[in-house]
């Protein structure tokens, strides 16, 4: 009897091997398939961000871009010799007493002879600025010849013709809660089918300081003290910066203390403006007696404001450049000051410099601190100094914001533009600087 040799079936593959090709793809195609919604959903966030950003811009554009504009009424005023010079001197302060505001008003009378009724010439007086008899003064002093002829000046209006020549307003609402009547309406029909209104630039927006009267309210008065407050700020901040900077990152010992500095230095990059606003009320203004609505205040306020990101940018500029630098200068004999200020200092600038025009950027955005010492005082000139009484633009656009007259609306998005407009200069100088020195290692 021979042995038969046991016979065995194959063996048959597990079901998991079997499907492992099958598995690892659509585990890969799952994987493939969240990386694509994880770019979709950044994608969305990123045009969301864009749309917004391009509704806010273009409300704000809409808005104030006929601020750029004013409107003027052409009159032939008669600087009759009676009014402006009855002595016949020519004397600037003679002149400057005199009523132009009744050259303006006879200059309309006689544009419209047919409106004699005390009521339609109540009305025609309606029609130019208050600033009007000013500007005539202005040339009057500046030119005297022109006492005894007859020019034609075009002179700013009042804001409600303003709003009138520039569509803002709803002519189909009710009369009660339309902002001008129906008489002042008839006037503004007749003077442009005369060919006497028309919009020109206005100059005054960028020359004028503040005033209650929209068509006469400029911008020169804030911008000057946002310059005024941000010199000081630059003076103040930029050297304390960098010598802190220096110290922590190249001198300070490693321990405690500098630890507990470096965390104070990181907490108040993130403490609300609004504090350093109260902490400048009260030891700038009530403890030293600095005087109030100053740049002075203002710049010392956001230089403490300022401080920690300027400090923070300073420090991980200079520790942006290689350990061989400072080894091949000491290795070469120099002082640890010597490496610092001949070697490192100079290599790190163009970041110290661009935190520095971002700090400035964010102290020139500022309007909380300087609310809180007193910088929202309504000031109609431009300050000449930095301890004059002054107010900045972000201020600025908060009063003309709270002001009830329609035309301080496109005021208000007007010094928004110019404000933004600073804002991408400053950014922009800080993006060419870095390209400009950055180097890689």
């Amino acid at each position: 009897m021979s042995d038969a040799a046991p016979t065995t079936a194959p063996a048959t593959p597990p079901a998991s091997a079997a499907s492992g090709p099958d598995l690892s793809r659509e585990r890969l195609r799952k994987r493939y398939a969240a990386e694509r919604r994880f770019r979709l959903y950044g994608i969305t966030a990123v045009l969301i961000a864009v749309a917004m950003l391009a509704v806010l811009l273009f409300d704000i554009v809409s808005k104030g871009y006929t601020a750029f504009w004013q409107t003027h009424v052409k009159l032939d005023v008669t600087f009759a010799e009676e009014v402006v010079d009855p002595e016949g001197t020519r004397d600037p302060s003679e002149i400057k007493r005199a009523n132009f505001n009744e050259l303006v008003f006879d200059a309309l009378f006689e544009t419209f002879p047919q409106l004699d009724s005390e009521v339609a010439r109540e009305d025609l007086r309606r029609v130019p600025s208050g600033a009007a008899g000013a500007e005539l003064r202005r040339m009057v002093v500046d030119n005297p010849d022109l006492v005894g002829t007859t020019q034609a000046v075009w002179v700013k209006t009042d804001d409600k013709i303003d709003m009138l020549h520039k569509g803002y307003v709803d002519m189909d609402a009710p009369p009660d809660r339309r902002l001008v009547d129906e008489r002042l309406i008839e006037v503004y029909d007749a003077l442009a089918e005369s060919g006497r209104i028309d919009a020109q630039f206005n100059t005054g927006f960028f020359t004028g300081g503040d005033s209650r009267e929209p068509e006469r309210a400029g911008i020169l008065g804030a911008t000057v003290g946002s310059f005024l407050t941000l010199a000081v700020t630059l003076m103040l901040s930029f050297p304390i910066a960098v010598l802190a900077a220096i110290y922590l990152e190249e001198f300070a010992p490693k321990n405690k203390f500098t630890d507990f500095i470096e965390i104070n230095i990181n907490n108040l990059a993130a403490v609300p403006s609004i504090v350093f606003g109260l902490l400048g009320l009260a030891v700038f203004i009530n403890f030293f007696g600095l005087p109030r609505s100053a740049p002075l205040v203002g710049g010392i306020t956001l230089t403490l404001m300022t401080l920690p990101t300027i400090i923070i940018s300073a420090r991980s500029a200079l520790r942006a450049v290689p350990p061989s630098i400072r080894e091949g200068a000491l290795a070469v004999g120099a002082s640890r000051i010597q490496t610092v200020t001949h070697h490192v200092l100079p290599l790190a600038m163009p970041g110290m410099l661009t935190g520095t025009i971002i700090g400035m950027a964010q102290a020139l955005g500022e309007t909380a601190p300087l609310l809180l010492i007193g910088m929202v005082a309504f000031v109609v000139g431009a300050p000449s100094g930095f301890t004059d009484a002054s107010t900045v633009l972000p201020v600025q656009v908060f009063l003309w914001a709270d002001s009830p007259e329609r035309a301080f609306v496109e005021k208000t998005s007007a010094a928004i533009m110019v404000l933004l407009a600073f804002l991408i200069v400053m950014n922009a100088t800080a993006v060419i600087l870095r390209k400009r020195f950055e180097r890689r290692w």
